[in-house]
């Protein structure tokens, strides 16, 4: 297992039994594929690093058709989650945890040489401060999501917890993402524009924050802001892996500002439908055109 990326993401596949005002769906979930398919889109050289268990498989061979290198170990199961959306607010939400597929080992990403990892997990101890160490250990840059280190399981619900080793993780992270409920976990503030100013003090180079009506990048000390526009809200779930995904891809050789809006688009349009971003590039940049102003530094 070896090679060098532009981009890897790593954690856990998940099966999403998905509840809302709309139904009740089961769908392939997980930060890494979510993903893999906006690097995919981007013709990016991906690759992805996961664990599943045998039955769910086919995730594997879907990213592989797509030019994505996915590098996976069989489990016994799993991650499995239950989403229940109880309102027409996108960020609340209970999830219920009925499967964890384990921890990833130092041996599973140490091989892999990237430009950029990003790191989403789904709850705390999926990915150990010692992996986080090792990926900025090679001198990339590492983005991470919180979530999966402020989401804890109990009794088989995933719950909001203190972060004791929240400082071991941010001193190697460059690019940090939450969404608008675990930045004010994370900082106690519920002004966004603060919560982003408390993460970046708290080590990473860029922070990325989601909330119900966009995007907020803090970057290089300023604000950059975009909004969501999907045409209609069906695939809330992974809005905030597909935005982490698309702004981190876009990094690679555009600017913050760029980036912001590029990832406010590419997941507007990821809402729209169930499932990973599956839309073709000119869409995303229709979209700009139509909705966005350009961007400038």
């Amino acid at each position: 297992m070896a090679g060098r990326f532009d981009i890897v993401f790593l954690g856990n596949y998940t099966k999403d039994t998905i509840v809302s005002a709309t139904g009740t769906r089961v769908v392939d979930g997980g930060a890494f594929n979510y993903g893999a398919h906006v690097a995919a889109a981007m013709q990016l050289q991906a690759a992805a690093v996961t664990r599943l268990a045998k039955e769910d498989w086919h995730v594997v061979r879907g990213l592989e058709r797509l030019g994505v290198h996915v590098f996976a170990e069989a489990t016994a199961q799993s991650t499995c989650l239950r989403l229940e959306y109880t309102s027409s607010n996108v960020d609340e939400r209970t999830i219920y945890v009925t499967g964890i597929a384990g921890a990833f080992t130092l041996d599973q990403a140490a091989p892999l040489q990237a430009d950029t990892f990003v790191v989403g997990a789904s709850l705390r101890g999926e990915v150990p401060v010692s992996v986080i160490r090792a990926l900025a250990a090679k001198g990339t840059r590492v983005a991470v999501d919180v979530q999966g280190f402020v989401r804890v399981e109990r009794e088989g619900t995933l719950v909001a917890a203190a972060w004791p080793e929240r400082d071991d993780v941010l001193h190697y992270v460059n690019i940090l993402k939450a969404d608008a409920v675990e930045a004010e976990i994370l900082t106690g503030q519920k002004d966004i524009y603060r919560a982003a100013r408390m993460m970046s003090e708290l080590g990473p180079d860029e922070i990325v924050l989601t909330h119900r009506d966009g995007l907020l990048v803090l970057a290089g000390g300023r604000y950059y802001e975009a909004g969501f526009y999907p045409a209609a809200l069906v695939g809330r779930s992974g809005r905030g892996d597909t935005c982490l995904a698309a702004y981190a891809a876009r990094r690679l050789a555009a600017s913050p500002g760029q980036a912001t809006i590029w990832a406010a688009a590419l997941t507007s349009l990821k809402m729209e439908a169930e499932g990973p971003f599956r839309r073709d590039l000119g869409d995303v940049e229709e979209l700009i055109r139509r909705r966005y102003e350009p961007a400038s530094d």
